[in-house]
């Protein structure tokens, strides 16, 4: 079973975008989006995929995640039959020592989150905290993709 291990932050300047090694645009939606499994789509740059994301750890940094590679095509009409809501953002990846953050800057009803996630080989993994590095917020479900699909931060 694939296990994603990951965590989560509000990104407090946009200092990063000096040090961005890859900038891809992603659009999404979600065909479930209940906690125990999430099912979505997504057209991450010119390709599209389909994710199944588990329930998360008691921490929110662990949980399982099966990803596949399907068309474009494929995505564009499942689209059309997706939960309302779409997520749209620009995706920056930061390198970090032998990590890399994932910092997504989201527009449309979600304008004003920045938000950056580094993938872990385990929960207990250190590495250093850049300064435009905000406060964790790692399990909280408000900042899910699917729950901002639901309720955007802009009404908050």
């Amino acid at each position: 079973m694939a296990q994603e291990i990951e965590k989560k932050f509000l990104v407090k300047s946009d200092a990063f975008k000096a040090q961005v090694s890859k900038e891809t645009r992603i659009t999404q939606g979600y065909l479930s989006s209940i906690p125990e499994r999430t099912v979505r789509v997504r057209i991450k740059g010119s390709k599209g995929f389909i994710t199944i994301k588990g329930i998360g750890s008691a921490s929110g940094a662990s949980r399982y995640e099966w990803e596949k590679e399907i068309p474009v095509e494929e995505v564009e009409e499942l689209l059309k039959i997706c939960e309302p809501g779409v997520i749209d953002k620009t995706r920056y990846e930061v390198k970090n020592g032998p990590f890399k953050f994932e910092v997504d800057e989201f527009y449309g009803e979600n304008q004003g989150l920045t938000v950056a996630e580094i993938e872990l080989t385990s929960e207990d993994d250190s590495f250093e905290k850049p300064e435009w590095l905000g406060e964790e917020v790692t399990g909280d479900v408000k900042y899910y993709n699917s729950m901002l699909m639901k309720n955007p931060y802009t009404k908050w």
